[in-house]
């Protein structure tokens, strides 16, 4: 979908000719009250549910959740799933073109949470959806959906949030800065005009470096022992410039990603990962999350380092329709709100039957 006008942007300006790609599942009701927003974090997309195909080289990444008789029923709900602004997979991003016909590249905007959610509200009236049954996502889909209750409380019905926060932390920024700093500094990075570069000449390396330090934070300590603790790659001696298998495994994440994600879509998305602050004009964090009236869940991973649960214990706290922090059990870390599929499924039954 193209919307019919500039969208505005938070800190001043507009980006013209945004373009927002979406799936959907199941069918509107009549009077569209079935409607289920669900966000995606930070590389993710829109195809949350199906094997790969073309144009989405992945499985849907929520495949457990959504589907006849699963807990997203879509014999009974009509899931959306866009793919956010400033991303890579068909929404408006630095590769796309500006009006002039050249990509965006180091010419995007920045952009923060809010603009994002701008954009898709407009998907949302293009779409004849004035209230959303439910909006959910986890990470950074998270801070979309909690920015949906905050700005537009009476557009959200119920609300599940998962392994997110109020606002990014000191620890949060700082780790997402590194994996910045690892893109800029790759030569192929061009200040972020890169896309017209001949095949593997964009900043390659960098992204792949930045996925390493993000797939770190993302997993758990213990999980990576277990999995792997010091053995050797097979056929590698560590002593001997070979490497140990956790670091084929941190290679085997970056090479996928490099293969199907733009650098300057990674930038533009954690820019806005850690400018998110559910208070800013707000009169602050207590005074935003008031605001929110949408009967809510919160859950957080016990295993999470990076988004750890007092963060969510403060969103459980704050949001009036919360009444207490919910623990997903995993051993995977941060990646627990895509790796139990089971346990999100039942918090999102009990949101929609209650």
């Amino acid at each position: 979908m193209t919307l019919d006008r500039p969208l505005p942007l938070e800190i001043g300006g507009v980006l013209p000719g945004v373009r927002l790609a979406y799936e959907t599942w199941g069918r509107l009701a009549p009077d569209a009250s079935n409607a289920v927003l669900v966000l995606h974090a930070l590389t993710g997309d829109s195809h949350v549910a199906g094997p790969a195909e073309p144009g989405h080289p992945t499985p849907g990444w929520w495949d457990g959740l959504v589907g006849p008789g699963r807990p997203l029923d879509t014999d009974r709900w009509f899931v959306v799933v866009p793919n956010v602004l400033g991303g890579c997979q068909g929404s408006t991003g630095p590769s796309s073109p500006r009006p002039d016909g050249r990509p965006w590249g180091g010419a995007f905007p920045f952009l923060t949470q809010r603009d994002m959610v701008t954009a898709e509200a407009q998907l949302a009236d293009a779409l004849g959806i004035e209230r959303w049954a439910l909006v959910t996502g986890g990470s950074m889909g998270g801070m979309r959906a909690l920015e949906w209750a905050v700005s537009y409380p009476e557009r959200v019905g119920a609300l599940l949030l998962l392994a997110t926060a109020a606002a990014a932390s000191a620890e949060q920024i700082a780790m997402a800065a590194v994996q910045l700093h690892a893109i800029r500094a790759d030569p192929g990075w061009r200040g972020g005009d890169y896309h017209g570069a001949a095949p593997g000449h964009g900043p390659h390396a960098g992204l792949g470096t930045a996925r390493r330090l993000a797939h770190i934070t993302y997993r758990s300590e213990p999980e990576l022992q277990a999995r792997f603790g010091r053995r050797a790659q097979d056929g590698e001696d560590p002593l001997r410039s070979g490497r140990y298998q956790v670091e084929s495994y941190l290679d085997h994440h970056a090479d996928k990603l490099v293969r199907r994600f733009d650098a300057g879509s990674y930038v533009v998305l954690t820019e806005a990962m850690n400018g998110h602050d559910a208070g800013r004009g707000r009169g602050g964090t207590a005074a935003a999350l008031r605001r929110v009236t949408a009967r809510t869940l919160v859950a957080g991973v016990d295993s999470d380092r990076l988004y750890p649960l007092a963060q969510q214990a403060e969103l459980a706290a704050g949001i009036p329709g919360a009444d207490r922090l919910r623990v997903i059990e995993s051993p995977s870390g941060h990646d627990g709100f895509l790796t139990e599929p089971a346990q999100v499924g039942a918090l999102v039954r009990g949101l929609l039957d209650g």
